[in-house]
């Protein structure tokens, strides 16, 4: 049975991964109890591990000491478990799509025209038709691993669930799902999960090398 994160890691962990967030979206992003949530959340902020920001972008950040909290809380959950293995191995096989991923998403945004590589306007039906497969075929490829992270930690299960949503949206012919920042598209989602590795293993992505 999949390992099941306290409410306290869930809400510090959202916070890392979104940056700052209203207590019903770190429900929704964890697939968690909006009202246990939003009392951890209170909590929270009256031990100073996370702040309450007002103004245009509102919601609740961490603080220093809260991301320091966040680290220690996932390093114990992997350790108390057993499961720092199986992330890792989880987590290398990631590694080894994260390139493809990223050229999927470069081949979106560019296309060749007489030897030279120029903005896709999205005008040449075969171009996108063919990064599209791409795309679907290395979804098929990652989702054993996906399900390998979700069997060992629940948290890990809305990014399948994400990641699916978004690879639906461009198979449907919607370009923004799959690379378009600041919105959830494809690569966002793919971007978040990688950070969640990154943070769960306490493991910097300069030190391995990803772009």
């Amino acid at each position: 049975m999949a390992h099941a994160s306290s409410p306290r890691l869930l809400a510090l962990h959202a916070l890392r991964l979104k940056g700052v967030a209203e207590p019903a979206e770190v429900a929704e992003y964890v697939d968690g109890a909006p009202e246990v949530l939003a009392v951890e959340l209170e909590g929270l902020e009256q031990q100073g591990y996370v702040v309450r920001r007002r103004g245009r972008f509102p919601g609740y950040a961490l603080t220093d000491d809260g991301r320091i909290l966040g680290e220690r809380l996932l390093a114990d959950e992997l350790d108390a478990g057993d499961l720092r293995r199986r992330v890792e191995a989880a987590y290398d096989e990631f590694l080894r799509f994260n390139g493809q991923l990223l050229t999927v998403c470069t081949q979106w945004q560019l296309r060749t025209v007489d030897g030279e590589a120029v903005t896709n306007d999205h005008t040449d039906p075969d171009h996108d038709a063919a990064v599209i497969d791409a795309l679907v075929a290395l979804d098929q490829h990652v989702q054993p691993v996906l399900a390998s992270l979700q069997e060992a930690l629940d948290r890990f299960g809305p990014h399948q669930r994400r990641l699916r949503y978004a690879l639906d949206r461009v198979v449907a012919g919607e370009h923004d799902w799959l690379t378009k920042p600041m919105f959830p598209s494809y690569h966002s989602c793919w971007f978040e999960l990688h950070e969640d590795l990154l943070a769960t293993l306490g493991r910097e992505r300069r030190r391995e090398g990803s772009p």
